[in-house]
């Protein structure tokens, strides 16, 4: 769930984050794609840095803007960390890869924390720690405009797209003799909609929006009592960031900084679950 609204302005140095991040928490090998993005906390050096491990490919909650000229990962979900270095007093490096990869990432301790949109999922659970939740979304279905593809009912024995290792490929595969195409990306996911080789998508409702908005060919269906699981900040197990985490997850919410970011990045209305 991403691409956040934001009180406190995304500050991001102009370092270049390399796959190889030896001395920072994070190891060599493990970014299918890094951007530049060095979190700025506006305070000294003496902060600790840590590695945020994310997913840019999950617009509004992260990707990449080069609208400036240089390759910045942005959106919610780095709004949120920004806001939550800054109450906590740390620094933090962007590294990108793919959301399968996440999770390995923190068992490995080649990344500190990740935020992603992730939902705390039992399965993931037995792996990793999360924070309390600090957003909410929905799922729908993406397909063509005008297709009968609207219900999961109407999805049986159709091929349909989710990303790889994400809960909605769970609720596909659940979908009696649907042929899941799991993919590491959103945007692969949604050309495989518009080319016609999968009948439709389970996506969530704030990504989805924006694709359906850039792609008129596309419709959106809420999917009827099918709410995602809400978003968390995962960590490795054990770690001592989960508590200092919640106490500033709590006091965004409390003092309506979530729900500012939340409206930035997804529009009027939008409030944390």
């Amino acid at each position: 769930m991403k691409g956040t609204q934001r009180i406190a302005a995304l500050t991001v140095a102009s370092t270049i984050l390399l796959g190889a991040l030896a001395g920072c928490g994070a190891g060599a090998g493990t970014a299918a794609n890094t951007a530049g993005n060095a979190g700025a906390t506006g305070t000294t050096g003496s902060e600790p840095t840590l590695i945020l491990a994310t997913s840019a490919d999950y617009k509004p909650y992260e990707f990449h803007d080069t609208s400036s000229g240089q390759d910045k990962i942005v959106g919610f979900d780095i709004d949120v960390a920004d806001a939550i270095a800054k109450k906590l007093h740390f620094q933090y490096k962007i590294q990108d890869m793919d959301f399968n990869g996440l999770i390995g990432a923190l068992q490995s301790h080649r990344a500190d924390f990740v935020i992603a949109g992730m939902s705390p999922t039992y399965d993931r659970k037995k792996s990793v720690d999360f924070s309390d939740l600090y957003y909410q979304a929905r799922m729908t279905i993406v397909s063509k405009k005008g297709s009968p593809y609207t219900t999961l009912d109407s999805l049986k024995g159709k091929r349909v797209g989710a990303q790889l290792g994400s809960i909605q490929e769970t609720e596909a595969k659940k979908i009696p003799g649907a042929t899941v195409d799991s993919l590491n990306t959103i945007p692969a996911i949604v050309q495989q909609v518009i080319t016609g080789r999968d009948d439709g998508a389970i996506i969530e409702d704030t990504v989805a929006k924006g694709y359906v908005q850039q792609y008129p060919q596309l419709q959106m269906t809420y999917i009827p009592n099918l709410t995602a699981n809400g978003a968390a900040i995962a960590f490795p197990k054990g770690s001592p960031w989960v508590s200092k985490f919640n106490q500033a997850i709590q006091e965004m919410k409390q003092d309506g900084e979530i729900d500012q970011l939340a409206q930035k990045w997804f529009g009027p209305g939008q409030k944390q679950g």
